[in-house]
């Protein structure tokens, strides 16, 4: 009789701004008992680099992991061999965080040719949670149509559009937002932001 993996999640981070998204994620995450997988693209690493001051993206990760490295593993974009880019692999929701459109666009379209819209195409045809996190603005009429076809597909389309009525408005407080709602929409039960509760 075959047994349930434990439980485990996939974050891919594709080469847009906003990778402090994914960060504030992979935090909350490493304090849960899971399974993580983190993909990681260059054009991921060299954002973050010029938005951090020449900070390194994979060590960046190691360390948030420092205390728990086992519950880790980082798999290249480059690298389609990775086990999650089997169907056979099970997992229960994948983000890509921040999600390009060119990440968008391969992956409304089936263009699996790195590991991200590979393991992303997994999650949609095995019925999957996949949460893509766009970050772009403004949007043009192809990448509406590519999200279109994502949500019609089964993904949850998730622009990085914080709100202010937490009234936690400084920097950090609009990335937990966007990090509660990601985590909220894999399914993953969060204390980052509570329920909204019309002032009572």
């Amino acid at each position: 009789m075959k047994t349930k993996h434990n439980t485990r999640f996939i974050i891919a981070i594709s080469g847009a701004s906003g990778t402090v998204y994914a960060l504030r994620i992979l935090r909350y995450l490493s304090k849960l008992d899971c399974e993580l997988i983190c993909i990681l693209s260059n054009a991921a690493k060299s954002v973050y680099s010029a938005e951090m001051g020449g900070r390194d993206l994979q060590e960046t990760i190691l360390n948030i992991f420092d205390s728990n490295p086992a519950k880790l593993s980082i798999y290249p974009d480059e690298d389609i061999s990775a086990p999650c880019a089997s169907g056979s692999f099970e997992f229960d929701a994948m983000a890509i965080v921040p999600c390009s459109m060119n990440t968008l666009g391969k992956a409304a379209h089936s263009i699996a040719d790195n590991l991200t819209v590979r393991t992303s195409d997994v999650a949609l045809k095995e019925r999957r949670r996949l949460v893509l996190v766009p970050r772009e603005t403004p949007l043009a009429l192809t990448h509406l149509r590519n999200m279109c076809a994502l949500s019609e597909a089964g993904a949850v389309i998730l622009p990085a559009c914080p709100a202010f009525y937490t009234g936690k408005n400084d920097a950090d407080g609009l990335i937990d937002f966007i990090a509660a709602r990601v985590l909220s929409n894999m399914g993953i039960k969060q204390d980052i932001v509570g329920e909204w509760n019309n002032g009572k």
